[in-house]
This record gives structure tokens, C-alpha cells and sequence, in this order.
């Protein structure tokens, strides 16, 4: 699809978006096309559709599934910042920052990398806002023949439908919107709330193991003390003496990265019991396997641009303060909710206060008055989109329905069979569930 570059002046110029398409099995019973997006921002929806239609094949009997790469992702006129060498630099860097130089150290690193995705990327950056996203949806939906968007996201995903909800509510047929994200909340408080959230997950592991400790076979990891100390004691070994892993350094950034991965899903979580006995046999390559699996770090070295591009959306869709202090101030809170990952993601969006590209979107709520009835997916133990969210999106909302789901991990579909099942009636009967429908 060839699209805008600028919707202000759609004719300054264009840009090419990727879509995929598979044709639903029952032809003879086809409604249209379900439009999808994974996430992110920065997941790539031709690569999830490819990998995922097997899992969606309710959906693709009566749906073309189709993916697309948002504009900056993947094939869509992908973001660029750093080489592999840099952004494995950029990824190991502390920043716990304990000392004026490390604080120093990570200022620098920001400014870096804003300035390379600059470089690369000029063209292209003040234009990759979640609204332009929605608008390029908007030609996808016309060039697909249909005349009105059935449509299924995940995380970011449920953003970027809020978003098309709002700018064009009559042009909505169905909007699944699984794993919530709350547009009135600033950039600083959803990192606070998700630190919050992993903290949660984090002890329930810990809690787990400790209570294993006599059970056969026993937690592999923690056989004496309190594990939650132990954790914390590796972190500053690690951040003193980073672990040589090949001609690679675990270092404290990168093992935090690891064990945030494992901590989004329950179940995800014995690995990392795995990966921690491995590290107090000096041997750290599943735990780093992990965070370059989270980064995007291919093999042979290189990354996907997913996280380039994340930071890309989010920095034009969250303003952010661009005073140092503003987030030094942040630091009690953060520790607050998480003495683990709190410290380690204070300064987390500090990227954006040296972004290239200014901010497009305001903090606040969306609407989409007109719009037929669009449904809400929340888990009540969601680390990555917290339950709050998904109420707070249906406060909004008013022509909304929330469907909650009591259990852990990240996302519904697929995960539990009623929320399942729910969702699959509405996309294709538009059968909405009653507002307030609890699924296990």
C-alpha cells in the first residue's frame, strides 16, 4: 500500500506500507477481512499473522486474516538508528544509576541514540505517531474492499483501534481490543504501573520457589535464604563483575532484561529458575538468550528494528518531561512499587526528552462517539497492560463492553476458552458479551 508520508499534506511526498493477506477457508461464507496488530509498538503484523493464522482458524474462516507492518516497522519504511555493536553497547549500559558518572554515562547514551535515529531516519520520524498509523488502517480498510474495519488488537494494538475509533467511529464494524492500553495516562505513570505489575509476578515466582525448597523435584534455583536478597545480591555482583558470556558481557542491565521477559507470563517464569541456577554455575547464556530474545538481537548480531521503532511511536504519542529533575523525582515511587525493576526503568523514557521529533499526541482521553459497540479484554494479573487500564479505556468509551479475564499473563485470546470463544462470536456474529462478563 502506498500511503502519505504527511496527512497535514498528503501530497508532500509517500510511503510504502507492508500488508499480508490470507483468504478466508469458507468463501462461500465470507463477511471480509479481519485486520490485525501484535503490539509493540514495533511488532511486525505480516511476521504475527504469518506465524499466528494457524492459532486464528475460526477466525479465518469467515475473515481474510491480514497483517500489516505499521508505518516504521519491519518492510514499512523501517526506523533506523544504531549498528549491532552500538545497540548491544547501548542495551548492556547501566542504568541503575548509582554515581554521577553512570548517571552521566546514560544522559550521553540517550542523546547518542535519539541523534543516530536522526541521522538514519530524519525523513521519517516526526511522522510515525499512532494517529497516522490509524489513518493508513483507514486505506487499508477502503483498499481491501470492505466498508467498514473488523478488526482484532493486542497491547499497543488496542491503542492504535482506540485511536482508529476515535478518528473514524462510523467506518467501525468490530474492534476486538485485547490487553487494554489507557490513553489518559501519562508516559512516566504506565511504566510505573507495569514495574508495579512485574514486581507482583516476580515474588509470586519467588514465593513459589521458596515454598519448594523441600518438594521433590525442588526449586532448581534457591535452596537457602531468601531468595528475593539473592536476587538482588546477583544484580550488584553483576553490575560490579559482568559475567563474560563467549566475547559477550552479561551485565546487570541485560540479566534485568532477562528476567523481565519471564516475569510477563507465569508460565514462562520455570525458565527462569533455569537460567538462574545456570548463572550460579557461571554459565549466563540462557538468562542473556532471553534479553536478546526480548531486544530483538538476532544471531548472527544484528537486531530487528522493532525497538527502534518502539521508541520511535512512543515518543511522538507520550510527551514527556525534558528536565533531568523531573525524572530524578520519579525515584521513590518507582522503588516504591518495585525495588527490583523500579530503579532500573526510572529513567526509562528519558529517551524521548532528546527525541528529534516532537511529540503529536496529548495525554488524555479518547472517545469515539458514533462508533458501534467495541469490546474489551483485561486480565486481572496482565504485568504488561494492568487491569486498571482496560477499566479506565472503558470509562472512556461509551459505546464499550469490558470482559474480564481473572488470571495471569499478557493477552486473552487464545489463553483462556471463554475470552476465546467471546471474541471470535463478536468479530464474526457481533454477538457483544453483557458488560462486566468475568472469563477464568
Amino acid at each position: 500500500m502506498t500511503v502519505p508520508l504527511d496527512y497535514a499534506h498528503p501530497t508532500a511526498g509517500t510511503i510504502d506500507i507492508a500488508v499480508n493477506r490470507k483468504p478466508a477457508t469458507d468463501q462461500a461464507n465470507r463477511i471480509g477481512s479481519l485486520l490485525i496488530n501484535p503490539g509493540g509498538p514495533g511488532a511486525s503484523g505480516v511476521d504475527w499473522v504469518s506465524g499466528s493464522a494457524a492459532a486464528l482458524s475460526i477466525l479465518n474462516r469467515r475473515f481474510d486474516l491480514v497483517g500489516f507492518d505499521p508505518r516504521g516497522v519491519s518492510r514499512s519504511s523501517p526506523v533506523h538508528c544504531f549498528d549491532g555493536a552500538a545497540e548491544d553497547a547501548f542495551n548492556a549500559l547501566d542504568t541503575v544509576v548509582d554515581d554521577p558518572a553512570e548517571k552521566q554515562a546514560m544522559i550521553q547514551a540517550d542523546k547518542d541514540y535519539a541523534a543516530a535515529c536522526a541521522q538514519h531516519s530524519a525523513r521519517i520520524l516526526p511522522f510515525l505517531d499512532t494517529a497516522s498509523a490509524a489513518r493508513d488502517m483507514d486505506l487499508i480498510r477502503a483498499a481491501l474492499g470492505d466498508a467498514k474495519l473488523t478488526y482484532l488488537g493486542f497491547s499497543y494494538g488496542t491503542y492504535l483501534g482506540e485511536m482508529y475509533a476515535h478518528l473514524f467511529p462510523t467506518h467501525v464494524r468490530a474492534l476486538s481490543l485485547d490487553a487494554v492500553l489507557d490513553p489518559a495516562i501519562s508516559f512516566n505513570d504506565l511504566v510505573l504501573a507495569q514495574v508495579a505489575s512485574f514486581e507482583q509476578n516476580l515474588r509470586a515466582f519467588l514465593t513459589d520457589c521458596t515454598a519448594r525448597k523441600a518438594a521433590s523435584p525442588p526449586c532448581e534455583w534457591s535452596q537457602s535464604g531468601d531468595p528475593y536478597a539473592k536476587l538482588l545480591a546477583l544484580m550488584q555482583r553483576l553490575d560490579a563483575n559482568p559475567m563474560p558470556v563467549g566475547n559477550r558481557l552479561l551485565t546487570r542491565s541485560l540479566a534485568m532484561t532477562g528476567v523481565l521477559w519471564r516475569a510477563y507470563y507465569l508460565d514462562t517464569l520455570p525458565l527462569l529458575e533455569s537460567e538462574l541456577a545456570q548463572i550460579d554455575h557461571g554459565n549466563g547464556a540462557l538468562l542473556l538468550a532471553s534479553a536478546d530474545d526480548y531486544n530483538g538481537r538476532n544471531a548472527d548480531g544484528t537486531y530487528t528494528n522493532e525497538t527502534d521503532a518502539n521508541n520511535a511511536i512512543n515518543c511522538l504519542d507520550h510527551p514527556v518531561p525534558t528536565d533531568i529533575s523531573a525524572y530524578d523525582a520519579l525515584g521513590p515511587a518507582f522503588a516504591k512499587a518495585s525495588p527490583f525493576f523500579g530503579p532500573w526503568n526510572q529513567y526509562s523514557t528519558l529517551t524521548c526528552a532528546y527525541w528529534p521529533a516532537k511529540p503529536t499526541q496529548t495525554t488524555g482521553p479518547l472517545t469515539a462517539d458514533g462508533a458501534p459497540p467495541i469490546l474489551l479484554i483485561g486480565g486481572t494479573n496482565d504485568p504488561a497492560t494492568p487491569y486498571a487500564w482496560a477499566q479506565g479505556a472503558h470509562q472512556q468509551l461509551a459505546s464499550s463492553v469490558l470482559l474480564t479475564r481473572v488470571g495471569n499473563g499478557h493477552g486473552s485470546y487464545g489463553v483462556s476458552p471463554c475470552a476465546t470463544q467471546a471474541e471470535n462470536a463478536y468479530l464474526i456474529n457481533l454477538t457483544i458479551p453483557a458488560d462486566g462478563t468475568v472469563c477464568h
